[in-house]
């Protein structure tokens, strides 16, 4: 409690259940102490088609992304700073869906689904930070694919574990930076009025919206810094890539299809995760998409890529695939042998 009023001192947001009115949800007349996630209540009876849509999903993301998590610690030939990077990314991905899938699945089987003040602004933070770490990530991803293809004699001096542990923590750092203050500042508005949320969880904007105060600053703010969040990653992405593509220029036709292998699959990540994120921005944007449209659309971005990085990396990376099929295999064998063990006791007992 007291770091809340640390962090926002003048707030009149309610932080205690003993301020709740019995009447309508408020402290005294005017203060909300919860918020309502309406979600995509409105889709009647295909709200269970989409729950067993959304819990197969976020089965397959949390189990995909930990099988690359397992591999890369476990594997002595995934040691090399890229499977490093991809674990993080893994990791990342996993926290990201778990900020907001879970509520979602709430949300679509109760008809009513609420939300303390302090968890949404907490979710609302690691939603948007979560986010921009995996983009951050993917940047110095790009970053280690140039060392490993523009300087390949020094790639093992450059990309050292300081500098591996250095680099992520500057993701980690950067996303920090932008998301904090847009958090704050919404999060130290007065909520009075209308406490529902259209969207399936605590989205910045459609929080904002439910102030009872001019939010124009804080849009122009958290607009800026989502801006700075996909900008550099972007440009720095862009950047890594056109040196890559000069460097690649000047090699043979062998050396420039194993560097395209090398870079094919983190391109598809990229493509598919800046996309997703575009299609966001634009949907709040163009007022021809209704409510609904803009919780699929970010629902659709929320889970597409922490969904299919696990596949992507899988199906095109020859290293990766062999070394789940290796730890697949010693999993069966484990299955198998203790079996055979006792069967060969039983014999013996006989």
């Amino acid at each position: 409690m007291s770091l809340f009023y640390f962090i926002c001192p003048d707030s009149h947001l309610p932080w205690s259940s003993s301020h709740r009115s019995s009447s309508n949800s408020t402290r005294g007349s005017d203060a909300v102490t919860f918020f309502i996630i309406q979600g995509l209540t409105s889709l009647g009876e295909k709200q269970i088609i989409l729950f067993v849509i959304l819990l197969l999903g976020y089965i397959i993301i949390l189990g995909g992304n930990s099988m690359i998590i397992f591999v890369t610690l476990t594997d002595p030939k995934l040691s090399s700073p890229m499977y490093f990077f991809l674990s993080n990314l893994s990791f990342v991905d996993m926290s990201y869906t778990t900020t907001t899938i879970p509520k979602m699945l709430s949300s679509l089987l109760s008809d009513v689904t609420t939300i303390s003040v302090p968890g949404c602004f907490i979710q609302m933070f690691f939603f948007v930070q979560l986010s921009v770490t995996a983009r951050g990530i993917l940047t110095i991803m790009a970053f280690d694919r140039y060392v490993a293809i523009c300087n390949p004699l020094h790639y093992t001096s450059i990309m050292t574990q300081r500098v591996q542990l250095l680099l992520i923590a500057g993701a980690w750092g950067f996303s920090t930076f932008c998301t904090l203050p847009a958090t704050i500042m919404t999060f130290c508005q007065p909520y009075c009025g209308p406490n529902v949320v259209r969207q399936g969880w605590c989205d910045p904007s459609s929080v904002r919206q439910l102030a009872c105060a001019d939010t124009s600053v804080d849009n122009i703010v958290s607009l800026s810094f989502v801006l700075v969040g996909l900008l550099n990653t972007g440009v720095l992405i862009l950047t890594s890539y056109f040196l890559i593509g000069v460097s690649v220029l000047r090699m043979g036709v062998a050396q420039r299809l194993k560097a395209f292998k090398t870079c094919a699959t983190h391109l598809t990540v990229v493509t598919i995760s800046y996309t997703a994120t575009s299609f966001v921005y634009i949907s709040y944007r163009v007022g021809n998409f209704s409510p609904e449209d803009r919780n699929i659309v970010g629902l659709g971005n929320t889970v597409l890529s922490p969904f299919l990085n696990p596949m992507i990396y899988s199906l095109r990376n020859k290293e990766l695939r062999d070394s789940i099929k290796r730890t697949l295999s010693r999993f069966r064998s484990a299955a198998v042998f203790p079996k055979k063990d006792i069967n060969i006791l039983t014999k013996n007992c006989n």
